[in-house]
């Protein structure tokens, strides 16, 4: 994964094309990444951190490499990602995905079980909607090793 701005062009082109919000990916917080293997990009992927929790947004693999399982990989590398930034917990809403989360090991959770610093964020509060699915996993060292195991070799 190669990290990228909020501002990345093919960032935002990537996420408008899979209908995904794109209204705050240059506010503060933000991480978001280039899934690449070489020079060929896959996708793209981001979190944000507040107070030892990440949420996880906008995940997308490009058209082209869907079905290759590189979903489970790219979820993976972005759970690490924020583990090694102090994250302890990951939450991430979703209207369409909860089944591919919950593959992962993410369980629906109520939103009043969410902490307060995760439902005061812009995707909680007014980017989805009520509708929403709010899903949460811990993060532990080496819990998603074999989450979307695959040999493809991307930058890490």
């Amino acid at each position: 994964m190669q990290s990228i701005s909020g501002n990345d062009a093919d960032l935002r082109i990537a996420l408008t094309a899979a209908a995904l919000p794109t209204d705050d990916l240059t506010e503060d917080g933000r991480h978001f990444f280039r899934i690449a293997r070489g020079t060929d990009t896959l996708g793209f992927g981001g979190y944000e951190l507040h107070d030892g929790d990440a949420l996880l947004r906008s995940l997308v693999i490009l058209p082209d490499h869907r079905g290759k399982g590189l979903g489970d990989l790219a979820t993976r590398l972005l759970l690490e990602s924020a583990h090694s930034a102090g994250a302890r917990r990951a939450y991430l809403l979703t209207t369409s995905a909860a089944s591919f989360f919950e593959r992962l090991g993410f369980e629906k959770i109520d939103r009043s079980a969410a902490p307060t610093a995760i439902l005061q964020t812009r995707q909680a509060t007014s980017i989805c909607p009520a509708s929403a699915a709010l899903l949460a996993k811990p993060l532990t060292p080496g819990a998603d090793a074999n989450v979307g195991k695959k040999s493809e070799d991307l930058n890490a």
